[in-house]
């Protein structure tokens, strides 16, 4: 693996890097989805919606212009499976392979970089984490897809079973919200299989917790203890689960277009995998145009918050909202310090929760408000859109295969700004930072 710039080295700093390589994958993979092998003879694709779909691939995202399942030859698809596991895992750590399987040495400079793109403190063991990553992410990928296989084979033919089994493990681990069972229908088919319920909640909760937690928990019989992040984690993800799961059961219960037809046990699993995919997962197993209003808007919070850093997940993070109420709870009891499981955190790290919650605020209604005059649509659909391409979910009300030249733009640039990050990408952005030469008096301003 060689990462070797020619220039200043100052200015090809680890978030600039990041951020120019995922471009350049999304922009191979608009090539190669460009090329008449990649979609069914007879039928163009445009720069445009090659580039749409490229990088909502690579942002495992899911939104798509085109349906996945009939607009693309199984070459197609296979480019988006490639471009959804490179983006999922990150280009580093999949470069990093490909150093490993050739036995090539790993600069200070690319370990650098994989501490950036795994969001890491130090890059003390970053090299053994990402063999980790690689590991786990294959292997519950696998268990998945042969579970997904055999079951699928009571549908279709058995090579086709293979396929789609392998592409739907490979999309719901990395959170993406591609599927190929045709018709833009997602899961629908399937709202009420334990199986495929069950195996597709386990693959995205897996993937949206973090290849770091993934670590903890695996060896934690050795180790007999959890991290503080990974206890946040937890808690949060067992928080927004469990909430989710109550809140559309009680909103959605009588709702004929979604769970009100179905029977107790297609009640538990629809309102279960909707808790679960609003998370950055983007399948569904009910139609998201007949959701009540009151769901509608759970839905894009949920988006919003996303799932856990160093994760195949969008969003804010379940950790950043944490550290929020955390400091919020702290200042209503009159503390100054925010603690979690006994630990105090540096003020440092409550500065950057904020500015990322404000940056994405800021973003996501900036984005909304220009869709607004766009797209001939309501508001909440906007919103939701907006919400669904930044948090790199996938969920749609169906507007996407309907977006102006600007609108898909728009959109493409919310979900390269989910799957990168804010503060990466700001950093890649902004010009050199200089540390201050002094401090200014302390002032006091009123608030509230």
């Amino acid at each position: 693996m060689s990462l070797k710039l020619k220039g200043n080295t100052r200015v090809w700093t680890p978030p600039r890097i990041l951020a120019l390589g995922y471009a350049i994958i999304i922009l191979l993979g608009t090539t190669l989805l460009m090329l008449p092998e990649s979609h069914q003879s007879g039928v163009g694709m445009s720069f445009l919606n090659a580039f749409f779909t490229a990088t909502s691939a690579t942002c495992v995202t899911g939104l798509v212009v085109v349906d996945t399942g009939t607009f693309f030859t199984t070459f197609g698809q296979t480019v988006i499976m490639c471009l959804i596991q490179i983006g999922g895992l990150g280009f580093m750590t999949m470069a990093t392979l490909i150093a490993l399987v050739f036995r090539r040495r790993i600069s200070l400079r690319e370990r650098l970089i994989l501490q950036e793109s795994m969001n890491q403190g130090d890059m003390e063991g970053i090299v053994r984490l990402i063999k980790k990553v690689l590991y786990y992410s294959f292997a519950i990928e696998l268990a998945g897809a042969i579970v997904f296989s055999l079951r699928l084979m009571m549908d279709h033919p058995p090579g086709q079973a293979v396929f789609f089994g392998i592409f739907h493990a490979v999309s719901l681990f990395n959170n993406a919200g591609f599927d190929l069972f045709g018709g833009y229908r997602s899961l629908t088919g399937y709202v009420d299989d334990p199986i495929m319920n069950l195996v597709a909640i386990l693959l995205i909760v897996l993937g949206g917790l973090g290849f770091v937690v993934l670590s903890d928990l695996i060896e934690f019989r050795k180790n007999r203890r959890l991290s503080l992040h990974t206890k946040s984690v937890l808690l949060m993800t067992g928080i927004l689960l469990t909430a989710g799961f109550v809140l559309v059961f009680l909103f959605e219960f009588t709702n004929p277009g979604t769970l009100g037809k179905l029977s107790w046990g297609g009640k538990f699993w629809a309102s279960l995998f909707h808790s679960t995919t609003t998370r950055t997962a983007g399948a569904n197993t009910i139609d998201l145009t007949q959701l009540r209003q009151a769901t509608l808007m759970l839905t894009i919070i949920f988006m919003f918050i996303g799932g856990s850093p160093g994760s195949t997940a969008g969003g804010v993070k379940t950790t950043t909202i944490l550290l929020m109420f955390g400091a919020v709870l702290a200042m209503l009891r009159g503390r100054k310090d925010v603690v979690l499981f006994r630990f105090r955190l540096g003020q440092e790290r409550i500065f950057k929760a904020l500015t990322i919650v404000i940056f994405a605020l800021v973003l996501v209604i900036t984005a909304t408000m220009i869709l607004s005059m766009t797209e001939s649509t309501d508001f909440l659909t906007v919103l939701f859109e907006a919400t669904s391409a930044f948090g790199t979910v996938g969920l749609s009300l169906g507007l996407t295969p309907h977006l102006t030249v600007v609108g898909k733009l728009l959109i493409c640039l919310l979900m390269f700004a989910g799957r990168v990050g804010l503060i990466t990408l700001a950093y890649a952005l902004a010009p050199k930072q200089e540390k201050e030469p002094f401090r200014y008096a302390e002032g006091k301003i009123m608030i509230g």
